[in-house]
């Protein structure tokens, strides 16, 4: 990856924390417990990969960047608040988050369950809060919103909770996390796009890398669970298997998985073709996506 895309990327993580630091409530507001473990589970840490997704994928419909941060950090705050919520007992009983104890295990599970619900509502308080006309701020409000629901994360999550123990055909794994990862990765392509002016015309092309590239986040994930160690990963590595989940891995193999990856990978960057030099960014971030080793 080249320089001038290292520096932009390091520009729009700056940028994002700035926008969480404004966003979220400050420790001094009561109840300041509750808005310090929303902090601790949110700042300071992650890959920032959706925020960085909006923002390129803005560059292309020319949204300015302070509507961007904004829709950035939406985006950011469900991330957070589906990783704590995951990390209970109750879900994915998972002790280690971004190389650190999970929030439940620093704050109590009642408290971590409050940080999710309240980093969710946070996110849409925070997208009432852009420059943007009223009709666009509904239009973000619901793409974040089908991203989190029943269609999407949540629903996702509840079929992966069914699958424990259980197995999958390939068809319902690739279902089910299009919904629990794959859906708002897309949102944060759109969303970008929804930002700027003219997005319908740039729609097919974004949604397609969208697809590809929000499939290929979950296969590396999966082969990351078998190949990596948890001090890389900063999270217990080989969960998955630990828990009897379906993944790609335990459904296709190793290989097969890792060829899977590099097809998403080309098909990614064959749907950006038509977009010309603008869709740069992008391009490198779906290098990211599936060259990352955590």
């Amino acid at each position: 990856m080249g320089t001038d895309f290292a520096i932009w990327r390091q520009a729009i993580l700056a940028r994002t924390e700035q926008a969480l630091e404004t966003y979220l409530p400050a420790v001094t507001e009561p109840p300041s417990q509750l808005h310090q473990a929303m902090r601790y589970a949110l700042l300071g840490h992650g890959k920032r990969i959706r925020p960085l997704l909006c923002h390129a994928a803005g560059l292309i419909t020319g949204a300015p960047s302070s509507v961007l941060d904004v829709a950035a950090a939406a985006l950011e705050m469900v991330h957070a608040y589906s990783l704590v919520h995951d990390d209970l007992p109750a879900m994915d009983n998972d002790d280690l988050r971004h190389g650190k104890p999970a929030v439940h295990i620093k704050y109590g599970e009642a408290t971590a369950l409050l940080v999710g619900d309240a980093l969710q509502t946070q996110a849409f308080i925070t997208l009432t809060q852009s420059p943007l006309e009223l009709v666009q701020q509904a239009i973000l409000v619901r793409e974040l919103a089908a991203a989190s629901g029943s269609q999407g994360m949540a629903g996702g999550q509840m079929i992966d909770l069914q699958s424990v123990g259980g197995e999958l055909s390939l068809a319902a794994l690739e279902t089910m996390h299009r919904m629990k990862t794959g859906a708002l990765l897309s949102a944060a392509v759109r969303m970008g796009a929804l930002c700027g002016q003219n997005a319908d015309a740039y729609k097919k092309a974004l949604d397609d890398y969208a697809a590809a590239i929000g499939l290929a986040f979950q296969v590396v994930d999966d082969i990351l669970d078998v190949s990596a160690n948890s001090a890389t990963l900063g999270k217990t590595a080989g969960k998955d298997s630990q828990n009897g989940k379906p993944t790609y891995v335990s459904v296709l193999g190793l290989e097969a998985s890792q060829r899977l990856v590099k097809q998403l990978h080309q098909q990614a960057q064959a749907a950006l073709a038509p977009l010309g030099k603008q869709a740069d960014w992008l391009a490198h971030l779906a290098d990211l996506v599936i060259e990352r080793a955590c």
